[in-house]
């Protein structure tokens, strides 16, 4: 296999070795027959909406590659998906290491996935491996351990389709407060050079005998290092390069490299005002731009540990869907519309939990008749008609039903689907 000359040093050798000994995350393939585990980013209905405005017909093959695939979870989620729903489609995954390989190619057998193809290999060599082009590309959790991200994105972006985008999650600082200070100290007691089960056994006695006083005791924002076997604590406190990007930083970072964001999973986490009543502070947060903005909301709310973005290419932006159009056709995007309408408190709020927030979304008093309508089937219009059907007038459905869309789409539950 090729590799490019920067990923041949000291420290890319120690980080080879780590995925080696820890395919992350931590899978079972047989845990195939339990569930499917789902997330941000490439979700199906997801993609479909935030990537592509739903404009793209589903009778339109999607290709797709997931470049540092890991034990397969994002692979095998796009892959069932584009399967179950029966799209013409196709997931390449990719990744340097044969244990997570593995796995994956596991967990795709035990769902009978066809609609796969694995490759072994890193992805700052995909100029050069004639791959792609692809509509839809996933990095999840990977330019952020590269000695040059921008060479990372450059590669991923030279196999990307004209008018594709790509979903990509990034480690965020104030939501990883803890792990760095950590990651210092196991530096000097488990220095990277030492092999990977040594560290790790000092990893674990560090954890048994952690401080009170450590900051990572009150870190309640993500728990590989509780949860995620051997595999997650050595890549939350052990891995050998790790950076972390507030918004500001991520946005400068895709801008050099000509992407540009179309959206933040999920975008009301990045709204100011979800953290503050203050009328004078909205306003002074509204004058921001949208960066900015996005930047106050993370400084504010400090629970955010991965950022997870759609983008495309800054010269290829696509317009948001009208949900206004008769035609259009809400979907919800896990929780069925009934069950969201039975989650709606007395005083018409949305309880929603960012990472142990909880966000109280003002809802209108027609939100739980629309939300139980929403059933991927029923058209705006046919929504409309039925609602109206009770003695509600025109204009009070449309101004409620925009009112609902914004909110439900803002923390990423409700969709528009794309075009059949």
């Amino acid at each position: 296999m090729l590799y490019a000359a920067t990923m041949t040093d000291a420290t890319d050798a120690q980080l080879s070795a780590q995925y080696e000994a820890y395919p992350y995350p931590e899978r079972d393939p047989k845990d195939e027959r339990k569930r499917l585990i789902i997330g941000s980013p490439s979700h199906l209905r997801e993609v479909d909406f935030w990537v592509f405005g739903s404009t793209r017909p589903t009778s339109t093959p999607l290709r797709c590659l997931v470049a540092g695939g890991g034990t397969g979870d994002g692979t095998i989620m796009l892959a069932t998906h584009l399967q179950r729903a029966g799209r013409p489609g196709h997931v390449t995954y990719l990744d340097r290491s044969a244990a997570a390989l593995a796995i994956a190619q596991a967990r795709a057998a035990a769902r009978g996935l066809t609609n796969l193809e694995f490759r072994q290999g890193s992805l700052l060599d995909l100029p050069a491996m004639g791959l792609g082009p692809f509509d839809y590309i996933d990095c999840c959790g990977v330019i952020h351990h590269l000695p040059d991200p921008a060479e990372g994105l450059a590669a991923l972006k030279s196999v990307l389709a004209p008018n594709g985008g790509m979903g990509l999650m990034v480690y965020a600082p104030h939501g990883r407060t803890g792990v760095y200070m950590l990651q210092d100290a196991l530096r000097l007691l488990a220095p990277p050079d030492q092999p990977p089960a040594a560290r790790l056994d000092i990893a674990r006695r560090v954890m048994r005998t952690l401080p009170d006083s450590a900051w990572l005791r009150f870190n309640r924002n993500f728990a590989d290092h509780i949860t995620g076997g051997d595999a997650g604590l050595y890549d939350l406190l052990l891995n050998p390069r790790d950076r972390a990007y507030d918004i500001p930083a991520l946005a400068a970072l895709l801008e050099s490299e000509g992407l540009a964001i179309t959206a933040l999973m999920e975008p009301t986490r990045y709204d100011p005002a979800s953290y503050t009543t203050d009328p004078r502070l909205r306003a002074r947060a509204e004058a921001l731009d949208p960066i900015a903005r996005a930047g106050l909301a993370e400084a504010l709310c400090g629970n955010i540990s991965t950022h997870v973005v759609y983008c495309r290419r800054t010269a290829e932006p696509i317009s948001p869907p009208d949900a206004m159009a008769a035609n259009a056709i809400p979907i919800v995007r896990e929780m069925p519309g009934p069950e969201m309408a039975a989650a709606l408190l007395p005083d018409g709020t949305l309880p929603f939990l960012f990472d142990g927030l909880r966000v109280p979304i003002p809802m209108p008093k027609l939100a739980a008749a629309i939300l139980r309508l929403i059933d991927g089937q029923r058209s705006v219009a046919d929504i409309e008609r039925e609602i109206c059907g009770r003695g509600v007038d025109q204009a009070s459905f449309r101004r409620a039903w925009r009112e609902v869309f914004d909110k439900m789409s803002s923390i990423n539950r409700v969709v528009l689907a794309p075009q059949s």
